[in-house]
């Protein structure tokens, strides 16, 4: 599964969403910095080179449906980025978060409850 560019991740996003759409479509939910049509179709052939998206034709036009699940691309950014940024840790993932602030004690309790029910 190839790296996406912010801009390509954002396309996949809206296609996740919409689960099948029209260029015009994904232009019409895009809310800042929109671009050109034709930028947006070349983002999206792009995305079907990579192997994200695929099409059903209607004569000149193109449908795309994602063929990559929201949750299997999920799983392979968050296992590199745990990897390249928390040596393959999660409790350093954990811990980073605590010392940020940006996780509560109850919602640790809470994640502890669920490991907890999957013993």
């Amino acid at each position: 599964m190839q790296k996406l560019t912010n801009k390509e991740e954002e396309i996949m996003h809206i296609l996740w969403k919409l689960e099948k759409a029209f260029v015009k479509d994904v232009l019409a939910e895009i809310k800042n910095d929109k671009p050109h049509y034709n930028t947006l179709s070349t983002i999206i052939r792009n995305l079907e080179e990579k192997g994200y998206v695929s099409y059903h034709a209607f004569g000149k036009t193109h449908q795309y449906f994602p063929i990559i699940t929201k949750e299997a691309y999920k799983k392979k950014f968050m296992t590199t980025a745990i990897d390249n940024y928390f040596n393959s840790s999660y409790k350093n993932v954990v811990s980073f978060f605590a010392k940020e602030e940006k996780i509560s004690v109850d919602e640790l309790k809470e994640i502890i409850a669920i490991i907890e029910q999957k013993k």
